[in-house]
């Protein structure tokens, strides 16, 4: 990815399922909701995720990285490690912690591979234990040069199609019923983005205890398709 590329283009790679950070590998309490019988058919699957994505998403990771695009912009390293650290010290289970670190690497070393020369990438590097997924996808948002309402719609997009294929394959559901999803949550999307936007450091929040328990479930689930 380099600046000559379109700001769309880069929208639609970074939202793409083919970019190798490993989120086909993660169900994110899908599985386990499954699992328990909360999830059973496309109906409860597309509420599950839809609340997933109005509750969790909008007031997380997605406002993080509507707050962390700015900081980015400017460079401002206390910001970006302040927003970093909130990400790694709200996440409810051992699986989601791994999960954001993991994918944080993954495209922490894909942007590196393709903007070598960005003087930002040292202080990407630098953040421990790990860059977060939302504060990397931050930076390469940031880089796009797209408005922040159209960067964040990609992100949360590329969050939407990956637990959709999720369900498809754990509930299981067909094609048909899986772009029956996705379009529930497309029509979602530009509320949730609103959302995110306007959500500042007092509102921000990570708080679904039901997702959470179920995720530390999914640790010792014994028949498993996805890494949380």
């Amino acid at each position: 990815m380099t600046p000559r590329t379109p700001a769309l283009l880069q929208l639609i790679w970074l939202a793409s399922p083919a970019l190798p950070v490993g989120g086909f590998s993660y169900s994110e309490g899908l599985e386990p909701a499954v699992e328990s019988g909360r999830v059973t058919d496309e109906h409860s699957a597309t509420r599950w995720i839809v609340d997933q994505l109005r509750l969790g998403q909008a007031r997380a990771d997605l406002a993080v990285i509507a707050s962390a695009m700015p900081a980015w912009r400017d460079a401002d390293a206390a910001r970006i490690t302040e927003l970093n650290a909130w990400v790694l010290t709200t996440r409810e289970s051992a699986e989601m912690r791994q999960q954001v670190e993991q994918m944080g690497r993954s495209l922490a070393d894909w942007l590196r591979q393709r903007a070598a020369d960005d003087p930002r990438l040292p202080l990407l590097a630098s953040l421990r234990p790990a860059p977060s997924w939302p504060m990397v996808m931050a930076l390469a948002l940031q880089r796009s040069g797209a408005s922040a309402h159209d960067a964040l719609s990609a992100a949360a997009f590329g969050w939407a199609e990956n637990m959709v294929q999720a369900a498809v394959k754990s509930v299981p559901l067909g094609q048909s019923a899986g772009q029956r999803m996705l379009q529930a949550l497309a029509d979602a999307i530009p509320a949730v983005v609103d959302t995110a936007l306007a959500t500042g450091d007092a509102d921000r929040q990570a708080f679904t205890p039901m997702l959470a328990i179920l995720s530390a479930q999914h640790e010792t689930q014994y028949s498993r398709l996805f890494r949380s």
